[in-house]
This record gives C-alpha cells, structure tokens and sequence, in this order.
C-alpha cells in the first residue's frame, strides 16, 4: 500500500478530542463506529469462550468436562451473544456507521444524537445480557424456545430477554438513521444508480431492520408476560400454542440472516471490484439482487419449522420460496466471478478475506438447498449439518467479510498501515482453521449426530476431535488480527488518503477523515467504481 500523503486538514475526527467525555458525549459518525466497534470486538471474544468450553466438552464422548445444565448454558450464551451483540450489528454498526455518509458525500448522518443513544442501547442490552452470566446463565438455547424459556427452564431467562429486547431497538434506530441519511444526505450528482453497493446493502439492510425487528420485541415481551403473570400466549397447559412462538420469532430470525449476510455482501462487492481493478460486472443486476435478497426473505421462515407441526401444504410452500432466495444469492456470485475474470488481481489481505468469503458462502449457500428441501430437512433437522450449514454462513461468510472490511479501510480509519505479511497469513490460517472446524461437522451431521447434546456416541469422536482441532486454529486466526492491528495504531507507517488508490467518496478526503468528512461538499459526476475497465 502506498504510503503517499496527500493535503489533510489541521487535525482529525481522532483528535478532536482526546477525553473519555469526548468520546461518550460524541455525535460524530465515526467516534461512534469506532466505540461500537470496541464493543463488538469484546462480545466477540467472549462469546467465542463459550464456543471454546463447548468444543472442549466435545473431543471426548463422555461428559466430562462440565455438567449437562453448564453445557446448555454455554451454548445458549455463546449464541445469544455471538447473534445479537456480534453478528447482527458487527458491520451495520461499525463499517456502515463509519463508511456510509462518506461514501454518499454526507458530513454526518441524519440524526447524531439518535445515532448515539442508538450506541448507549447497545451497551445497556450488553450489561444485562453480562449480568445474566454472571448470576448463572440461561439455559434455553439463543432461540428462547417455548414451553423452555416459559415454563420448565429455572435459569435468569427474563434478564436475557430484556438484554435482547433492548439491543433490538438499537437495530431499529440505526436502521432509521441509514434510510433517512442515504434518502436525504446524498451528494449532488449522486443518483440512486451511483450508490456504491455496501451503500445499497446498508438501505437494504436497514428496512429490514425496522421492519422485522419489532416482531421479535413484541415476541419478547410475550415471553416476559407469560412467565411473569401466567397468561397464556405459549403455554399449552394455559391454553396456549409454542408452534406460535416459533413462526414469531422465525418470522424476524430468518430475516435476521439476512440482517447478517447482506452487509457481508456489501463489503465483498467492495473488495472484490477494488482487487480485480475492474467495474463490477452487472452492478444493475446486484442491486436488484440485494433488493431481492431482502424482500424474499420475509417469505422463508417457515422452512425451519418442517418438523414443528406446521401444515404440509405451508411447509411446501416455504420450500419452493428457499430455493427461490438462492437466485439472487447466485447472482451475486456469479457476478463477483465475473469481475474477477481477467481482472488484475491482488491478493492483499482484503482480497484473500473476500475470496474466502465467497468460497465459505458457496458450500453455506449450496447445503442451504439440502435443508430447504423437506424430505431431507426431516432428517438432518436437529443435528450438526444445521450446526455446520449455519456457521459457514454466518462465521464463515459474515466474519470473513467484517474482517476483510476492516483491513481495507483499516487505513481510513485510523490513518496507519498494518503488516500486509502477518494479515495474509492470518486470513489464510482463517480459512484453513474454520474448514477444519465446521467441515466434519457437516460429516457427523449426515451420520446423525445431533446438536446440543454435551454427550454422543463413540463413532463421532473423531470428527469431534478434528472439529475441536480447527476451533484452536481458529482461535488463533481470530486473535492474530487483533494483535498486528493494535500494533500498527501505535507504530504502523502512516497512510495516505487513498493508500489503495481505489475510488469512491470515501478515498477523496484524509486518513483519518476530519470532523465533518470533507472540506467541501463534493459533486458526484459518475459511478462509484470508476476503474479503466
């Protein structure tokens, strides 16, 4: 990368001021990405301890290591963190925050003060959710399934809600933040089909945000309602139906994929198109798969429930409707290969992240099909090809897109360059662990190995082992980034404004960006990935 400086202004949106006052009073976009990001990074590795208690319980058959009740409640926090205080908001929150009223040419977004309180949420959901740890856990999975999280589970299952309940609404405000900024903050010249794509994956992003989001507040709060006063919402015995609960919370989880994934897109659309030095092949074309993507999502929740009781004629619709969504997903791939074909590639560390983001999100995608189809769905329902199936999407596909992200407009952020060396051997190290980690999984899954059992059979060892194995790798891939990165903060070279030399808004002003982004208001006079070819 080059380390060419161009004319920056007197000082930075990092030194406007150096107090933790400053910081935590701030309504500067960017302070707010990074505090978020602060945030995001400490769930991330918390909640990454639960995933490694839990794979540590599993390289022996017998359990051993933790009590049966322990294992339900590490893997019940492992993913009600790993979900909403990583997953969901790790690049809406930090990368879009940051990037999207610089790419539109905007000097903040819509509604500063919302923007932090959308921030102050987050950290009050998180305590709640800290507090529920620490007084002993829940043991009702992530999913708070009923009758388990209203009648048979004595664990602090309304301390979890709430932290869930009030993070939501954080989704929710910075949902209306990105509409409102992107609808009436844009450039002139920057027209709806000159939105570079993350831009287009955070609007997509953001209406479903507002739109699913209340479903799963409202479902919440029945949750607290039933357990608290007895009505019968859920309950069977109170004459209510836990099928009910399951559409309502699918209704706004599977959406919440999407939630995930999408801004995943957005920033591998950005990589990718950068990395081959060529305009995206069929841009038009990607936006209406984002668009699709986002609205077809609302169609598909009831293929997790082909085994919970739903009526045949619906479970057949809700297969014909999956397959459907793995349209626009397709086309984003295929489109992406485009770009790349006869591209002049360079496979800097952002690069290796997208590469390995695409190649996670095909065998995700493609094992999606197995469980939208309803014969085969009945079987692995339930076992570790969902555990293996849900990870390669989400870990392997959102994290390796965040954390490509982060090393491309690392130098953006925080004005410093990291060691190209030890980002590309970490990305790599990323890919083989995580394949080794979640692979076999896919193995013990169609031997019918089933999930969330602290104990199995002796014939699954091996694959366990294996799968234990890669977590370690793994773990080390995901520390490793950590480590250069805050390294290069204090002795990585210094950045120029566009060390990349990409296009895009967000490479016309400094490293770090000033306060209010750009000295002038720039005018926007063509698309967003002005490369020669």
């Amino acid at each position: 990368m080059s380390t060419v400086e161009l004319a920056s202004p007197a000082r930075s949106y990092l030194e406007e001021g150096y107090g933790l006052r400053s910081w935590l009073t701030t309504h500067d976009h960017k302070r707010i990405a990074v505090l978020y990001g602060i945030g995001i990074t400490f769930f991330f590795f918390l909640g990454g301890l639960a995933a490694a208690l839990i794979r540590w319980e599993l390289v022996t058959p017998a359990g051993d290591l933790v009590s049966a009740e322990t294992y339900n409640k590490a893997f019940t926090f492992h993913g009600v963190v790993m979900v909403w205080f990583f997953l969901i908001p790790s690049i809406p929150a930090t990368l879009g925050n940051f990037l999207l009223p610089l790419m539109i040419g905007a000097r903040d977004v819509a509604f500063p003060r919302l923007n932090l309180f959308s921030w102050y949420l987050y950290v009050v959901g998180g305590i709640f959710t800290l507090g529920c740890l620490l007084l002993g856990g829940v043991d009702t999975g992530w999913t708070f399934y009923t009758p388990f999280s209203t009648m048979f589970s004595n664990s602090h299952v309304l301390m979890a809600v709430v932290g869930v309940f009030i993070v939501g609404f954080s989704s929710i405000f910075t949902g209306l933040n990105f509409i409102v900024t992107v609808h009436t903050m844009r450039a002139p010249g920057m027209t709806w089909m000159r939105l570079p794509l993350f831009v287009w994956s955070m609007y997509a992003v953001a209406l479903v945000m507002i739109l699913a989001t209340p479903v799963l507040a409202m479902t919440l709060s029945l949750i607290g309602l039933e357990r608290l006063f007895g009505v019968g919402i859920f309950d069977p015995a109170l004459g209510g139906d836990p099928v009910l609960f399951q559409h309502f919370f699918w209704f706004y989880s599977h959406p919440a994929v999407y939630i995930m994934i999408l801004p995943a897109m957005g920033v591998v659309s950005e990589l990718i198109t950068h990395g081959a030095r060529r305009r995206i092949f069929g841009y038009r074309f990607m936006v209406y798969a984002i668009i699709g993507i986002a609205v077809v999502g609302f169609l598909v929740w009831g293929h997790h429930m082909f085994v919970a009781g739903q009526s045949m004629y619906a479970s057949i619709v809700f297969s014909i409707l999956s397959f459907i969504i793995a349209v626009p997903s397709a086309i984003k791939v295929f489109n992406w290969t485009a770009t790349l074909y006869k591209g002049d590639i360079s496979f800097d560390a952002p690069m290796l992240y997208a590469l390995g983001f695409v190649g996670l999100f095909m065998l995700g995608g493609l094992t999606g099909l197995f469980l939208a189809a309803t014969a085969l769905d009945v079987n692995l329902t339930d076992t570790y090809f969902v555990v293996a199936h849900f990870h390669y999407i989400m870990v392997g596909g959102a994290v390796m897109a965040y954390l490509g992200g982060i090393h491309y407009w690392w130098p953006k952020i925080t004005g410093r360059l990291y060691s190209e060396a030890w980002a590309r051997f970490a990305a790599i190290l990323m890919f083989f662990g995580f394949n080794l980690t979640f692979f076999p999984q896919y193995i013990l899954g169609w031997e019918g190995m089933p999930r969330r059992y602290h104990e199995y059979l002796p014939q699954f060892q091996v694959w366990n082992v294996l799968s234990s194995a890669g977590a370690t790798i793994l773990g080390v891939a995901y520390v490793l980034p950590l480590v250069y990165l805050a390294w290069s903060l204090r002795y990585g070279a210094r950045a120029g404004a566009n060390p990349w030399d990409a296009t895009g808004l967000e490479w016309q002003t400094s490293s770090p960006p000033p306060p209010h982004n750009f000295e002038q208001v720039p005018v926007v006079h063509e698309g967003p990935y002005a490369y020669r070819r």
